[in-house]
């Protein structure tokens, strides 16, 4: 048993496992969250639902999911992978399910069925629970303690033995600067994981329109990524979508989200194949107008859409469709040019990267190379995961391996 004295600055996800971790092998826990409310990213993840982990389990495969940070959680998915992750939640009473595409949610569909479970986890193992409590400055005492002045007319300070920083995504200026006063150093922080705004008014009145699979590239970036894409009211969004935001996330800031983008709709049929169904559909449907006869899996408002951007009139009729015009489908099928005007971020749930150096971590113990006694985790790393559960399963690892090391 552990009686050191432990301050988490920070109650997300991250921060929460750690606290948990380390006041379950006998250490003496505060957290402080600056807030009112703890756990806000986890309430209102996945649509509300909380998309806990994903069902992959080979830490190898998993980190190739992380844009930023991927080689650096292999160890540490050895030591706390997403089954540990979903043994730890139903141990504690909270029974969990694999989606279709590996995503791994509360049976309830509730994230407040998470953020119920970490707060019991937490009371029950002594942590104690400190809301409104942003900490204003951090140094390091010459005896090898800390301490923290707390934001507010009291001027309170508290002191520890080792302390936790899970304060989040440096998207806020704030949010890294206990790291610099402690020595650290912060990658840029840009966003990650955000849609695309297209000024395009036809592709806007389509609105809620999906696709199951779509192909998205931007030449620019040199990145292409295939998925399930959204139509929105600003432009494109969806898993596809937010796969380059991630993995072109710096390219994509420098170019001041400036750039041209290519959508092929229909990724899995080449232009010879769509040409071979425009002849049978002459032959079939002649008399059908062009408008009115989808090509499967486009839906009909998607369809006519893009029949009318190759410049084809509605009144065209298969049978008097001409080559050229053809060919103009074909074009606009399969590599539809936008240009992309800006980005629309989820301003509760983004991501961002940028954070504490990796380089400055030691990731066997999430302990800080230039300032013993301090530990790092969560998304004040220089870590960032695609869509899918990803982000949280870093902040359970992080953390869980932060707290017991601070235990110890």
């Amino acid at each position: 048993m552990s009686s050191r004295q432990i301050i988490v600055v920070g109650g997300g996800a991250a921060g929460f496992f750690a606290a948990i971790a380390a006041a379950e092998a006998g250490a003496a826990v505060t957290m402080l969250e600056k807030s009112a409310r703890f756990l806000d990213k986890v309430r209102i993840s996945g649509g509300g639902r909380c998309n806990v982990t994903h069902a992959w389990v080979e830490p190898r495969e998993f980190a190739t999911r992380y844009p930023r940070g991927g080689q650096a959680l292999l160890a540490p998915f050895q030591k706390f992978s997403a089954r540990d992750t979903v043994a730890w939640f139903e141990a504690r009473g909270v029974k969990l399910k694999t989606e279709a595409d590996g995503r791994v949610f509360p049976v309830t569909d509730s994230s407040l069925t998470i953020v119920n479970c970490l707060l019991a986890a937490a009371q029950a193992a002594g942590v104690k629970l400190r809301l409104s409590c942003g900490v204003e400055s951090a140094v390091r005492l010459p005896d090898g303690r800390f301490e923290l002045m707390m934001n507010g007319a009291s001027r309170e300070k508290l002191i520890c033995d080792r302390l936790l920083l899970a304060t989040g995504g440096c998207r806020a200026a704030a949010a890294g600067q206990l790291a610099v006063a402690l020595g650290h150093t912060l990658e840029p922080p840009v966003p990650s994981l955000f849609a695309f705004e297209i000024q395009a008014p036809w592709l806007r009145a389509l609105a809620g329109v999906s696709l199951a699979s779509a192909e998205v590239s931007v030449p620019v970036a040199q990145r292409r990524e295939r998925g399930p894409l959204l139509v929105t009211h600003w432009g494109l969004s969806g898993p596809a979508v937010l796969k380059i935001s991630a993995w072109g996330a710096r390219k994509l800031h420098d170019f001041n989200y400036q750039f041209p983008l290519r959508v092929n709709w229909l990724p899995t049929m080449n232009p010879e194949t769509i040409v071979r169904d425009f002849h049978a559909r002459r032959v079939s449907a002649g008399a059908k107008l062009v408008v009115n006869v989808p090509l499967f899996p486009l839906t009909a408002r998607l369809w006519e859409q893009l029949v009318l951007a190759a410049g084809i009139s509605r009144e065209t009729r298969w049978s008097a469709l001409a080559k050229t015009q053809a060919q103009a489908l074909v074009r606009q099928l399969t590599g539809t040019e936008f240009q992309v005007t800006g980005k629309t971020l989820n301003r509760d749930e983004f991501v961002t990267c940028g954070g504490v150096k990796l380089a400055e971590v030691n990731f066997k113990a999430m302990a800080s190379k230039l300032c013993p006694g301090l530990h790092v985790a969560g998304e004040l790393l220089d870590i960032d995961g695609v869509t899918g559960g990803f982000n949280f399963q870093a902040a359970w690892t992080t953390g869980f391996i932060a707290g017991q090391a601070m235990a110890e």
